[in-house]
């Protein structure tokens, strides 16, 4: 389809029409002598053709604008992801556009409708929740970094994310060396490799002490705290319940709490709970939640600098980062009761 058939013209239609990356425009738009002779005439061309308007000084054509999109705002982790992002793009003078796109087609194609109608210079997309298809066009037009990837991602694009594993294998760790045996986990979404990667953490720490993987003590969870709540209700009500639970997300983690009030257990004396982020309400809850420490901001940041590197035309020397996680020791975790 033509330029012309698209409406305004952005520089990732230029991009497109011209069989080349966005940041390859955006070299030639700013005067980079990076850019090989025939490829900066072939976009200079399309650019006259089209009447492309140069906006603004300084930065050059740049909207001076970055998407930041997830699949659900409604949470303290995506509150801590923003603040991240947020500070970056503020200090280099950029805006940021937070939107929550569903698993909806017509939501998804709304929504990257609204994204070239700003023209936006770059997206970050928080566990990739776009369809594959769509997907694909966002990365092809635009400069994008994926934190929290699901699966192994197939573009390449730079993704951020933490040590999940180690953290996985730190909490659990944690469990086995205060004494317990039976330590119950409930993951988050399965299709997400910090969930996978957490899960398998668990079970080399168990393994590593002899101890048995028992699938009546693994709980498909979705990051929530009904299911946290729903998950640890079920461990609660098992003949030999767990003295000790792992939650993949501090949501969940409270819901584990509920669910021992509930059924007249205390935390730790009756049962350990361990979760995982050290959102801000960790350290206030009652009792104070042990916890490894992701670095949501950090990631945020990173994932905001990045994003604006790819903008600049600039190399990335690595396609996947990652940020080290810290088990963050307070008061839901203690020796097992002995009965």
């Amino acid at each position: 389809m033509a330029i012309a058939d698209r409406g305004r013209v952005t520089i990732a239609l230029i991009a497109a029409e011209a069989g080349v990356s966005v940041p390859t425009v955006s070299r030639v738009l700013n005067g980079r002598v990076d850019v090989a002779p025939e490829t900066r005439t072939r976009v200079e061309d399309l650019l006259e053709k089209h009447g492309y308007q140069r906006r603004g000084l300084g930065l050059g054509t740049r909207a001076n604008l970055i998407d930041l999109v997830f699949n659900d705002i409604d949470s303290p982790w995506a509150v801590e992801i923003i603040r991240g992002v947020e500070e970056v793009a503020h200090d280099a003078g950029v805006g940021t556009v937070v939107s929550a796109v569903h698993n909806e087609a017509t939501s998804e194609q709304r929504w990257w409708q609204n994204v070239q109608a700003r023209a936006s210079d770059g997206i970050i997309v928080v566990t990739s929740h776009l369809q594959p298809k769509l997907q694909a066009e966002v990365h092809r037009y635009l400069p994008t970094v994926v934190i929290d990837p699901s699966g192994n991602p197939s573009f390449e694009v730079p993704t951020i994310g933490a040590t999940n594993w180690a953290g996985g294998l730190s909490a659990t760790e944690h469990l086995i060396e205060l004494g317990h045996r039976r330590i119950g986990i409930i993951t988050g979404w399965p299709r997400l490799q910090c969930s996978r990667a957490r899960l398998d953490g668990y079970r080399a720490a168990l393994e590593a002490a002899g101890l048995e993987f028992d699938h009546d003590l693994v709980y498909t969870g979705d990051f929530h705290h009904e299911s946290g709540f729903v998950g640890g209700t079920q461990f609660l009500g098992l003949p030999d319940r767990p003295t000790a639970v792992f939650a993949s997300n501090d949501s969940m983690a409270f819901g584990v709490y509920e669910a021992a009030r509930q059924r007249g257990l205390r935390v730790p004396s009756d049962l350990s709970i361990v979760g995982f982020d050290d959102l801000p309400e960790a350290r206030w809850a009652s009792p104070p939640l042990t916890t490894v420490r992701q670095p949501l901001a950090e990631m945020g940041a990173l994932a905001a600098r990045t994003v604006l590197r790819l903008v600049r035309g600039e190399p990335m020397e690595t396609l996947r980062l990652e940020m080290s996680t810290k088990l963050i020791v307070r008061e839901s975790t203690a020796p097992p009761h002995m009965t």
